[in-house]
């Protein structure tokens, strides 16, 4: 089954990278597809393509590429948008925002796409251990964008840098497909037309989310601002179903759909009746970027009885300004809060997904924020119904309100405070509102207010890992009990999701990715915060300021100072003296889904690295794959995940003086975690005890290199992109549905 049935809008950004409707040519034709997504997309996918040379469309290649970036940490102004299919409509705009082809547009044109290729032919990899130091790799690296007048210059000063980079080059067979295609001149093909069944089922949604009355019209703006980044599909229709996007049009269903594009999801559609539609994606299936979210006839009758049936009356629609649209607590006030809060947890590894694969966790410094290593449970949303939180949270909406991303970098430093300062004033406030709860209703503090996903759904426990500058959240909790975790209750979950994933702008300015960092800060606090309160009141202190090893006084303020205390002890019954551990332990025995079968690894070879920790383990990569051959011929497949220690979490920089290595830890999972593999390891059964063995021996780069040339695949090794095959391979077999194209930008050369 090919990845273009799972075709993905992987240039989404979080305002909306979306398109005006299908074309004649409109994708790869079917024997060029497979190459160009094996061997091209697999770096030449998302917004950190290089050279924005986003290879996942057909589109793309037309488009060309671009000497600017999209990741930018340092601007200082907000940089044009340049979301395929969205911000320009044909070559010409793309040529007027700065793009420049890669095929020939006229007869005395260089073919750049064609160049590369041949000069990988000429030149292939050095043989050896690993690539020389002048192959530039990393993320940061400084790229060599040329333009067509370019290329020779390129080609004789980079001769090792044909296409694909760093990497094997294509084989003769499929050197030829690609060639001879770009001599027929590189056409697209039509994109089939949906299954009649499938359409029918885009028109009976499409209907739900355009109804007249107040209450559905605010039902679609929540669910809108909310799913926009995910790719909806038809589970009903088993794997037959494509993936689509909800948008918002000016026309409505039945004619072709065209685009309202704004920034953000929740800007202003204009003062026109505008209709949301769902539109077909055209783009592959990329790991990074891909959230799947299934749409069924359960789920419209679950959403009839939350947002239409309840008992609320809607006055008047909110406003589009920018203000009030930002801040969800006003925007969606008259919507029951126990109807919000049931809607996000009902797919809450989605919810969080938001910010863990959203162009927001693109570099180090946006993921600093966040532990290697945390588990995630929420409170029982039957303690967020009541009439008394919907009134709570209007009384706070000021102190909860959210960047904007309007703001400079001097403004942004400015606006933090006022940020610090509402944070602190609700964390007080919401200490008083919680000791009145508690005492109003004799709620105690024990796990009954922990929400138990009702008995069957395997959200209500969910694992964190990240990996330097990308993360991955999955269900359960994986790996052993971590150093810290968090409880999120409702205002909690809304204000990461507004933060981070409706509110962020990859093209922003420094001052708003820098303001959205900081502010992230109170929420990481705030969930931690949470979970202390379920720990013996002696020992959250001490906790807490494990956590917080060499952070500033001022910032332990925000988790249990003084202006922030919660004095009411737990009604846990504790019988050890490792209360974390024990907490931990009893949701994940109780907590459905919680023991995540999915990732238990059997193999005793293993156990060891589960349960160690200490500085051999820092040498380790973040993500590793390993495939590991029985005696039968049989294949099963790992991912070794490295989880790196921190004094803290509190700062943005001086993160390598913050680190310490000797309390790493390693966590082996069955199966995949992970978009960015950093490198691939091959072994047979019997040599795994060896394999851990070399691991746990870990002292030095050269013990690690040794490791690399006994067990690993190397960039240039000659069996590269079979093993690569393979494991995507694997990928969709084992869960079609969510599989994607690794991403191979991160890979080593160690």
């Amino acid at each position: 089954m090919s990845f273009s049935r799972f075709a993905f809008l992987c240039a989404l950004t979080l305002g909306l990278a979306l398109f005006p409707g299908a074309r004649a040519s409109d994708t790869y034709p079917a024997a060029i597809n497979p190459i160009i997504e094996q061997r091209c997309m697999v770096c030449h996918g998302c917004y950190d393509a290089p050279c924005q040379l986003k290879l996942d469309a057909w589109a793309g290649l037309q488009r060309g590429a671009s000497k600017a970036k999209v990741y930018d940490g340092t601007r200082l102004r907000t940089s044009n948008l340049t979301r395929l299919f969205v911000d320009a409509q044909t070559n010409a705009g793309w040529r007027d925002k700065g793009f420049y082809p890669m095929l020939p547009e006229k007869p005395s044109q260089r073919e750049v796409m064609r160049g590369m290729l041949e000069l990988k032919q000429r030149h292939p990899l050095p043989a050896g251990d690993r690539l020389p130091d002048s192959f530039a790799l990393g993320l940061d690296r400084s790229q060599q964008c040329p333009k067509p007048g370019e290329f020779e210059t390129f080609a004789r000063d980079y001769p090792l840098w044909g296409m694909p980079y760093g990497l094997p080059g294509l084989n003769p067979r499929e050197h030829k497909v690609l060639l001879d295609w770009l001599d027929k001149g590189a056409g697209g093909v039509a994109r089939p037309a949906p299954p009649a069944a499938e359409q029918q089922s885009v028109e009976q949604w499409e209907s739900f989310f355009n109804g007249e009355s107040l209450k559905q019209q605010l039902m679609s703006r929540y669910i809108f601002e909310h799913l926009f980044i995910g790719n909806l599909y038809f589970s009903e229709l088993g794997g037959h179903s494509g993936f689509y996007n909800l948008v918002r049009s000016r026309t409505p269903p039945g004619e072709p759909i065209d685009i309202i594009a704004t920034r953000r999801p929740y800007d202003s559609p204009g003062e026109n009746r505008f209709y949301y539609r769902l539109a077909p994606l055209r783009t592959a299936i990329l790991d990074k970027r891909h959230m799947p979210y299934a749409l069924n006839q359960a789920r419209m009758a679950r959403w009839q009885a939350l947002f239409l049936e309840t008992d609320y009356q809607v006055s008047a629609l909110p406003s589009y300004h920018t203000a009030e649209a930002s801040n969800p607590f006003i925007t969606f006030r008259e919507l029951p809060v126990g109807t919000r809060y049931e809607f996000m947890l009902d797919e809450a590894q989605f919810t969080i997904m938001g910010f863990i694969k959203g162009p927001v966790c693109r570099g180090q410094v946006a993921l600093n924020v966040i532990d290697d290593h945390f588990w995630v449970a929420f409170v029982a949303p039957q303690y967020e119904r009541s009439q008394q939180s919907a009134e709570f949270l209007a009384r706070e909406s000021k102190n909860l309100r959210l960047p904007s991303g309007k703001s400079g970098l001097l403004i942004s430093l400015v606006e933090w405070r006022n940020y610090s300062r509402g944070q602190l004033a609700f964390l007080d406030a919401k200490m008083q509102y919680l000791r009145q709860q508690l005492e109003a209703y004799a709620l105690k503090v024990t796990t009954d207010l922990v929400w138990d996903g009702n008995g069957r759904n395997d959200n209500a426990a969910l694992t964190v890992f990240r990996h330097i500058d990308s993360a991955t959240v999955v269900r359960g909790f994986v790996g052993q009990v971590p150093k810290t975790a968090w409880v999120i209750d409702y205002p909690l979950l809304e204000r990461i999701h507004y933060l981070l994933v409706a509110g962020f702008d990859v093209f922003g300015n420094v001052g708003h990715q820098l303001e959205t960092r900081l502010y992230m800060d109170f929420l990481r606090m705030e969930g931690e915060q949470n979970f202390l309160f379920f720990m013996p009141a002696d020992e959250r202190i001490a906790l807490r300021d494990f956590w917080y090893r060499d952070a500033r006084d001022h910032v332990k303020q925000y988790v249990l100072s003084d202006t922030v205390a919660f004095d009411r002890d737990t009604d846990m019954d504790y019988h050890t003296d490792n209360p974390k551990k024990e907490f931990l332990t009893s949701l994940r025995a109780s907590l459905p889904g919680a023991s995540a079968e999915r990732y238990r690894v059997d193999e005793p070879a293993f156990d060891k690295l589960k349960t160690l920790d200490g500085k051999p383990f820092s040498l380790m990569p973040q993500v590793a794959f390993v495939e590991v051959f029985g005696p039968r011929g049989d294949e099963r497949v790992f991912t070794i995940v490295h989880n790196s220690a921190y004094s803290n979490n509190a700062q943005i920089f001086r993160e390598a003086q913050r680190r310490i290595p000797e309390e790493d830890y390693l966590t082996v999972v069955k199966g995949f975690i992970g978009s960015y593999p950093n490198v691939f390891f091959q072994l047979h059964e019997q040599d795994l005890d060896k394999f851990v063995e070399a691991i746990i021996g870990l002292r030095s780069e050269e013990d690690y290199a040794k490791l690399v040339e006994r067990y690993g695949t190397r960039r240039n090794a000659t069996w590269f992109w079979r093993l690569s095959d393979k494991f995507h391979a694997y990928y969709r077999k084992n869960h079609p549905i969510e599989a994607g194209l690794f991403d191979l930008n991160r890979y080593e050369n160690r």
